[in-house]
């Protein structure tokens, strides 16, 4: 497996391929508030030793978040945009329930958030740049708050990616939102949320499914039992994701 890191428009991000070689696919993969920039990078090579027809025709590209939260005694954690902590763990363990806290993530607009899609948009326009290929053989997607990032950019490309990998994400910025998935009606969608997610509960991603559908994009929506998690059988939906969008051979 052939590891790099390099830098675009700001963000520290590992690359990840089988061998180096011009891709015809690169994904771009965000991870989720409090993990460090690498957290993901071990999906590469989950995905490809899986997908052996995926040869070294995909390029893995894992951004690094730009707000250190060491400051809060999270050592090397990461994040895209700042979260109420407190809050979310008041809600959580009180009498709220998980449709209040759907509720209250729908109405999130975070001030870091604009930072942090114009680095991800910039991101992917170099991406696409120095690669050569158009966006649609760049699929965006992420882990928990990197989905939701992820989801956020993807409705603001100028043009639509190859595809959306929502892992364990959920419903932001509604109104936004709702106002621009319609411009990415029939867009390939693979969504996973798990049905004990103690941090963000079914209904979250549940509601993010329903926005998404409703607009026209292509959800294959896939419910698990766990918690707020990455199982194996999500990474073969990946790989198979990623298979089908390559060019017949």
């Amino acid at each position: 497996m052939h590891e790099t890191s390099t830098t675009l428009s700001q963000l520290k991000c590992r690359v990840v391929q089988r061998e180096p070689a011009p891709p015809e696919l690169i994904v771009v993969l965000c991870h989720g508030f409090g993990a460090p920039g690498d957290d993901l990078v071990p999906l590469a090579a989950e995905i490809l030793e899986r997908k052996e027809s995926l040869g070294a025709h995909v390029r893995f590209v894992f951004p690094e978040a730009p707000l250190s939260l060491s400051h809060l005694g999270m050592g090397p954690g990461r994040a895209w945009w700042m979260i109420d902590m407190a809050r979310m763990m008041s809600m959580q363990m009180g009498t709220h329930g998980p449709e209040a806290i759907t509720e209250m993530l729908r109405k999130e607009a975070p001030e870091e958030l604009a930072t942090s899609r114009k680095r991800l948009l910039g991101l992917v326009s170099e991406l696409s740049t120095t690669s050569k290929l158009p966006l649609s053989r760049i699929v965006l997607g992420g882990f928990s708050q990197g989905a939701m990032l992820a989801t956020d950019v993807t409705l603001r490309l100028e043009e639509a990616p190859a595809a959306l990998c929502v892992l364990s994400g959920a419903l932001i910025n509604e109104a936004d939102w709702q106002k621009r998935a319609p411009l990415r009606r029939g867009l390939r969608v693979l969504q996973a949320h798990g049905h004990q997610d103690p941090i963000l509960p079914f209904q979250t991603g549940e509601a993010l499914h329903g926005l998404l559908d409703k607009a026209g994009l292509k959800v294959d929506f896939h419910p698990f039992n766990g918690g707020h998690t990455i199982t194996l059988d999500t990474l073969e939906r990946v790989g198979a994701l990623l298979e089908g969008l390559l060019p017949p051979r």
